[in-house]
């Protein structure tokens, strides 16, 4: 698991809470239930408008996958190719069948398995990529709903502090609490903001990011299968996959290898 979200999030909320405490104010200032209960449940559900009941439930059951999902390791894939391209090369495509029943990756096992049964290059590739589209597509929708809450969650916190600023206008006769009364309406404000920011728009990004990261190495998977079918040098089918990834991502290879 790529801990930067958890580290990033815990590092913004501790900044967060020291800011308060060196304020000379406190936790309890900002924890109050009536702008958080109209921040965090206003807001999830106009982005739940703004979706299906199916997109809804699809985005947070991705939740959990996304922030502790494992970075793809295209490096591993371009070596699992390779070794799959010298096989083929000495004992021919068939050779690859008990192969393809120990590869943990589905896509890449999938579409193994089509070569091997002789699917035409042209057809493996439309198939493969049809596949990743599919899941470029689920993932955004994913992504799309959160970013969208994060856009809402400011306005809502603003709506809530003009609510709370009516109320205060009710008290006006009471000059002894409307200090209090305005600092609390500004509370529904800081949590549009803070949860727009520290909760629905990073929770976004890493999920954007980790699809990206996926779809690469699902395009990877498919070039080095179509290369593989055509029966071409493994040394070549390596350096060209590796020449199509930042060079940051790509492992080095020890001299064994």
């Amino acid at each position: 698991m790529d801990p930067a979200t958890i580290i990033g999030l815990g590092g913004a909320f501790t900044a967060l809470i020291a800011m308060i405490y060196m304020e000379g104010s406190h936790i309890g200032a900002i924890l109050l239930p009536p702008p958080m209960i109209l921040v965090f449940g206003a807001t999830i559900m106009v982005g739940m408008a703004g979706c299906t009941i199916k997109d809804t439930i699809h985005a947070w059951k991705s939740v959990p996958k996304f922030l502790l999902a494992k970075i793809p390791d295209v490096s591993e894939a371009i070596d699992t190719i390779v070794s799959l391209s010298e096989k083929a090369r000495r004992e021919g495509l068939l050779a690859l069948e008990d192969a393809a029943k120990g590869i943990e990756d589905e896509f890449m096992r999938e579409g193994l398995t089509s070569a091997i049964d002789g699917t035409d290059p042209e057809d493996l590739r439309t198939l493969m990529e049809d596949k990743i589209e599919a899941k470029k597509a689920g993932d955004k929708v994913a992504y799309k709903m959160f970013t969208a809450m994060g856009g809402y969650a400011p306005t809502i916190g603003i709506i809530g502090t003009v609510i709370s600023l009516v109320h205060v206008l009710e008290n006006l006769s009471d000059p002894e609490k409307l200090g209090g009364m305005i600092a609390a309406a500004f509370v529904a404000t800081l949590w549009g903001l803070l949860t727009a920011n520290f909760l629905w728009l990073p929770i976004a990004g890493r999920m954007e990011r980790i699809s990206e990261l996926e779809v690469i190495r699902m395009e990877i998977i498919t070039e080095g299968l179509i290369a593989l079918q055509s029966g071409s040098n493994p040394r070549q089918v390596g350096e060209r996959l590796r020449s199509l990834i930042p060079a940051d991502q790509v492992k080095e290879q020890s001299e064994a290898a």
